[in-house]
Protein backbone atom coordinates (compact mmCIF):
# COMPACT_ATOMS: atom_id res chain seq x y z
CA UNK A 1 0.00 0.00 0.00
CA UNK A 2 1.36 3.18 -1.09
CA UNK A 3 0.80 6.52 -0.03
CA UNK A 4 0.80 9.32 -2.40
CA UNK A 5 1.25 12.73 -0.67
CA UNK A 6 0.14 15.75 -2.41
CA UNK A 7 3.11 18.33 -2.51
CA UNK A 8 1.29 21.01 -4.08
CA UNK A 9 -1.51 21.07 -1.07
CA UNK A 10 -2.27 24.59 -0.59
CA UNK A 11 -4.94 26.08 2.19
CA UNK A 12 -7.53 28.81 1.64
CA UNK A 13 -6.64 32.45 2.43
CA UNK A 14 -9.64 34.96 2.01
CA UNK A 15 -8.47 38.46 0.78
CA UNK A 16 -10.68 41.84 0.36
CA UNK A 17 -9.30 43.78 -2.14
CA UNK A 18 -10.44 47.16 -3.83
CA UNK A 19 -12.63 47.15 -6.69
CA UNK A 20 -9.40 48.90 -8.92
CA UNK A 21 -6.57 46.58 -7.08
CA UNK A 22 -9.13 43.26 -8.23
CA UNK A 23 -9.12 44.61 -11.74
CA UNK A 24 -5.62 45.40 -12.42
CA UNK A 25 -4.89 41.81 -10.77
CA UNK A 26 -7.09 40.19 -13.41
CA UNK A 27 -5.47 42.26 -15.99
CA UNK A 28 -1.88 40.87 -15.20
CA UNK A 29 -2.78 37.70 -14.39
CA UNK A 30 -4.30 37.06 -17.48
CA UNK A 31 -1.73 38.99 -19.38
CA UNK A 32 0.97 36.58 -17.69
CA UNK A 33 -0.99 33.66 -18.95
CA UNK A 34 -2.20 32.66 -15.48
CA UNK A 35 -4.88 30.23 -15.39
CA UNK A 36 -6.64 32.68 -12.62
CA UNK A 37 -6.54 35.51 -10.24
CA UNK A 38 -6.17 33.15 -7.25
CA UNK A 39 -2.84 31.50 -8.87
CA UNK A 40 -1.32 35.14 -9.75
CA UNK A 41 -2.22 36.48 -5.95
CA UNK A 42 -0.65 33.50 -4.48
CA UNK A 43 2.67 33.70 -6.58
CA UNK A 44 2.27 37.74 -5.87
CA UNK A 45 2.62 36.84 -1.82
CA UNK A 46 5.37 34.11 -2.88
CA UNK A 47 7.51 36.74 -4.34
CA UNK A 48 6.68 39.33 -1.72
CA UNK A 49 7.73 36.80 1.22
CA UNK A 50 10.86 36.48 -0.61
CA UNK A 51 11.80 39.96 -1.16
CA UNK A 52 11.23 40.33 3.08
CA UNK A 53 13.85 37.34 3.16
CA UNK A 54 16.47 39.57 0.88
CA UNK A 55 16.02 36.26 -1.76
CA UNK A 56 15.69 38.12 -4.86
CA UNK A 57 18.30 37.91 -8.15
CA UNK A 58 20.83 40.65 -8.07
CA UNK A 59 21.50 42.63 -11.17
CA UNK A 60 23.99 41.74 -13.56
CA UNK A 61 26.84 43.69 -13.17
CA UNK A 62 26.80 44.83 -16.37
CA UNK A 63 23.48 46.33 -15.20
CA UNK A 64 24.91 47.75 -11.71
CA UNK A 65 27.73 49.55 -13.54
CA UNK A 66 25.11 51.25 -16.40
CA UNK A 67 22.97 52.06 -13.31
CA UNK A 68 25.73 53.68 -11.76
CA UNK A 69 26.64 55.74 -14.90
CA UNK A 70 23.15 57.12 -15.25
CA UNK A 71 23.38 58.63 -11.87
CA UNK A 72 26.29 59.86 -12.68
CA UNK A 73 25.03 61.14 -15.67
CA UNK A 74 21.55 62.56 -14.01
CA UNK A 75 24.03 64.37 -10.97
CA UNK A 76 26.42 65.66 -13.58
CA UNK A 77 23.16 67.63 -15.46
CA UNK A 78 21.78 68.63 -12.23
CA UNK A 79 25.49 70.48 -11.08
CA UNK A 80 25.71 71.94 -14.75
CA UNK A 81 22.35 73.31 -14.32
CA UNK A 82 23.09 74.81 -10.96
CA UNK A 83 26.52 76.54 -12.54
CA UNK A 84 24.59 77.43 -15.39
CA UNK A 85 21.91 79.62 -12.93
CA UNK A 86 24.55 80.49 -10.49
CA UNK A 87 26.84 82.38 -14.29
CA UNK A 88 23.73 84.05 -15.59
CA UNK A 89 22.31 85.34 -12.06
CA UNK A 90 25.49 86.62 -11.66
CA UNK A 91 26.27 88.47 -14.72
CA UNK A 92 22.60 89.96 -14.71
CA UNK A 93 24.02 91.10 -11.17
CA UNK A 94 26.85 92.85 -13.13
CA UNK A 95 25.01 93.89 -16.03
CA UNK A 96 22.84 95.33 -13.25
CA UNK A 97 25.36 97.11 -11.29
CA UNK A 98 27.19 98.97 -14.42
CA UNK A 99 24.06 100.10 -15.61
CA UNK A 100 23.56 102.27 -13.10
CA UNK A 101 20.37 100.86 -12.40
CA UNK A 102 20.22 100.79 -8.61
CA UNK A 103 18.01 102.66 -6.39
CA UNK A 104 20.82 103.39 -3.87
CA UNK A 105 22.13 106.28 -6.37
CA UNK A 106 18.57 107.82 -7.20
CA UNK A 107 18.87 111.53 -6.73
CA UNK A 108 17.65 112.63 -3.24
CA UNK A 109 14.80 115.10 -2.96
CA UNK A 110 15.41 115.79 0.41
CA UNK A 111 12.61 114.09 1.82
CA UNK A 112 12.76 110.51 3.13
Amino acid sequence: MSAVVNQDRRERAVVRLHPDVKQRAEYWAQRRGYTSVNEYMAEAVDEKIRRENLDYDLPTLEIARLNQLVDEVKALSTNSANLERVVTQGFDSLIGLTRGDNYLLDAEDGEL
